[in-house]
């Protein structure tokens, strides 16, 4: 698929939140912030954007208060040869190209590298009762619910395979026959599909200590199997190697909107007044990194949950890092989550 870096080209006075749509819907990673004479002014990607949300830039905010103002560019005279090479040497996807101080194009490594293999586990928990989504759920485990024209889980298979994954393990429970089944040991998908199966449901991270010792020694990256997105796992994976970090949690920002006006007093006497005032969090994405050393530590058939998992961890000042992602995300866990994904499946190229 081809794309116009056209389409990625913004007025610094355009906000964050317009540039997130960029970055989502043209999947170039990047975006070019230029002026009337389409001079670059300067640049954002995803990594911007993510600072900038830790940083507490609110999303209406002006592209240009968050824009990379010194970005590597390229003249337009360069090989194309010698940009990858440029873009390479500096672990960047993509090079703005300048004409006489114009932006003219960009270069980017998506459709000239070839795809890159991970051998890195993908631990999917596929084992939940889907109680909140029966009667859909009672011969039918909720991965397995079909999304579009496919499983949810197939889905999510696809989605990992695009990005060079190829070795699966997958953590059953609920009506396993039927997961079984369709994907066999994964041979139809060029890939290799490893179960491990709860006799009793473990928690979302007890399932790590049935993880067979064969599995190999690198990041594993665990995702709950009833997750549609368009998160860009090698990203991720990237982000924890490089920040060397124990485990790494997908977080996404919540907004709450209190519906009342907020007092603030001291005794008697009114401090302060907000009218409805919105409250920011960052949420759990069910999406994880986690190195040898903690997955292998969990106990066979010990029931623990991921954030206790975690705190552990926390509390020993380990290197338990976040990672916000602002790509689509949905947990199907409800029937209108599920009526959402239907409707969503069809403009995400998921399927």
């Amino acid at each position: 698929m081809s794309y116009d870096w056209r389409n990625v080209v913004v007025a610094p006075s355009v906000s964050v939140k317009e540039v997130l749509k960029r970055l989502d819907t043209e999947a170039l990673r990047i975006v070019l912030v230029c002026d009337d004479g389409m001079k670059l002014l300067g640049v954002v990607t995803d990594g911007d954007i993510r600072r900038a949300i830790l940083n507490g830039v609110g999303l209406e905010s002006d592209v240009q208060t968050i824009m990379n103002k010194s970005p590597t560019t390229i003249e337009n005279s360069l090989s194309r040869k010698d940009a990858i090479a440029l873009m390479q040497s500096k672990s960047i996807l993509a090079v703005p190209v300048i004409d006489e101080g114009k932006l003219v194009g960009l270069e980017t490594l998506q459709q000239v590298k070839s795809r890159q293999h991970y051998d890195n586990p993908v631990f999917i928990m596929a084992g939940g009762f889907g109680t909140r989504l029966r009667p859909l759920t009672d011969d039918t485990p909720k991965p397995m619910l079909k999304v579009g024209e496919r499983p949810i889980l197939e889905t999510l298979i696809v989605n990992f395979i695009k990005s060079g994954f190829t070795n699966f393990y997958v953590s059953t429970h609920y009506l396993p026959s039927v997961i079984k089944d369709y994907f066999g040991d994964g041979s139809k998908w060029n890939i290799n599909i490893t179960y491990v199966h709860e006799e009793n449901p473990l928690g979302t991270g007890g399932a790590l200590g049935l993880l067979p010792d064969s599995t190999p020694k690198l990041p594993l990256i665990m995702v709950n199997g009833d997750v549609l997105t368009t998160v860009d796992f090698e990203r991720v994976l990237d982000f924890h190697v490089q920040n060397d970090a124990l485990t790494t949690m997908c977080v996404r920002e919540y907004d709450y909107q209190v519906p009342y006006g907020v007092i603030v007093g001291d005794g008697k006497r009114i401090v302060s007044m907000e009218e409805k005032p919105i409250q920011r969090f960052f949420v759990n994405a069910g999406i994880y990194i986690i190195e040898p050393k903690v997955f292998s530590r969990v106990e066979k058939n010990q029931r623990i949950d991921m954030p206790t998992l975690l705190q552990s961890y926390i509390d020993k000042d380990e290197e338990v890092l976040m990672f916000p992602i602002h790509e689509y995300w949905l947990d199907i866990g409800r029937m209108d989550d599920f009526e959402r994904a239907q409707a969503d499946i069809k403009t995400l190229c998921l399927e």
